[in-house]
């Protein structure tokens, strides 16, 4: 493609020097646009391949992972920041036609023919999705480690807190994962817990993202937020990270649920003006810098601690908090003998 790019660029300018110097710098922006987006992509699988499974650390060097969130970073508002800077970033290298190439299989104005010969993979925006499973377990992992009833509380607390701050700066994302985390069974089911919790500040963050009524308070939030964005006059205030599984979701019931073309053939433009409508006010929101100061520490914690699978979760659960029924019982049985080798 770059090949016939220049080639097209060579024909194109031949013999006017101010057209040359013009497409050379459209090339030139373009190169350092695909080298920035190989070295992200890079990253990601960097910091993929170091993450690893909690339980099968525990059980080989149970000393090299004594840390918990709060010993990296005692602070809630830095955490919901260094969070910020995560998804701002991640967000900032999924291009629209990613949006495109995951919904539209086939030419939305043909039924046979298909879009694309060879399409390029959906990486960045499913990377995207992973970072949200991520950050869940990340926090049921953090909730569940510690033998403590008083501690597993203030780890609670505090991810309340962070998720109170992602609420305020317009990181709806970071706040559905961390209510998501908190809300897993392994989670959920420590009541004695919970019963040291105040509760009154995750009831409310709890209501801003109920997803009845198609998720009603979050998308007033949502536009509450994009109003400030374009009233905007600081960066912080510009930010709006919107739920991407959601984002993703309304997509794609757009796409699916209206027809390409209206009853008398001609093509259904309203649909197409919607899609466009909403793909691009994503793009203006991913542009945003992050105002935050990073710090590498924190980052790298958030983004490669290990995270205790579902079964992990369930056994950490058991044994903080004992199974009360049967079925708990006979389910940490056999956890214990699949995850631990013990009876």
């Amino acid at each position: 493609m770059m090949r016939n790019l220049k080639d097209t660029a060579h024909h194109v300018t031949h013999g006017d020097e101010m057209y040359r110097k013009n497409v050379q710098q459209i090339i030139q922006n373009l190169i350092r646009k695909l080298a920035a987006l190989s070295q992200y992509e890079e990253l990601i699988a960097k910091i993929n391949a170091q993450s690893a499974d909690r339980m099968a650390i525990l059980k080989s060097k149970p000393q090299s992972i004594q840390r918990d969130i709060i010993s990296v970073c005692s602070d809630p508002y830095t955490l919901a920041q260094q969070l910020t800077h995560i998804e701002l970033e991640r967000l900032h290298y999924i291009g629209p036609e990613e949006f495109v190439q995951a919904f539209v299989q086939k030419n939305p104005l043909d039924n046979n023919e298909n879009c694309f010969g060879d399409k390029k993979k959906t990486q960045n925006l499913e990377a995207y999705v992973e970072w949200f499973n991520r950050l869940s377990y990340l926090v049921a992992t953090e909730i569940c480690m510690p033998v403590k009833k008083k501690h597993r509380a203030r780890i609670i607390e505090f991810f309340i807190d962070v998720a109170r701050e992602c609420f305020n700066i317009g990181n709806f994302n970071s706040l559905m994962a961390i209510i998501s985390g908190m809300n897993m069974s392994p989670v959920s089911r420590l009541k004695k817990t919970w019963a040291k919790v105040k509760t009154a500040k995750f009831d409310i963050l709890e209501h801003q993202m109920d997803p009845s009524s198609n998720f009603y308070n979050y998308r007033t939030a949502l536009r509450g937020a994009a109003q400030r964005s374009l009233t905007a006059h600081s960066s912080r205030e510009k930010i709006v990270i919107p739920f991407c599984s959601l984002l993703i979701k309304d997509i794609y019931f757009l796409n699916e649920g209206c027809t390409s073309r209206l009853t008398n053939g001609h093509i259904n433009f309203e649909k197409f003006w919607e899609l466009a409508k909403q793909v691009s006010e994503f793009m203006a929101w991913k542009q945003v810098e992050c105002p935050f100061e990073k710090d590498r520490k924190i980052l790298h914690y958030v983004q490669t601690a290990p995270i205790f699978s579902e079964d992990g979760l369930y056994l950490a659960s058991y044994e903080n908090e004992s199974p009360e029924n049967h079925i708990e019982k006979d389910r940490w049985k056999s956890l214990r003998s699949a995850l631990l080798g013990r009876v």
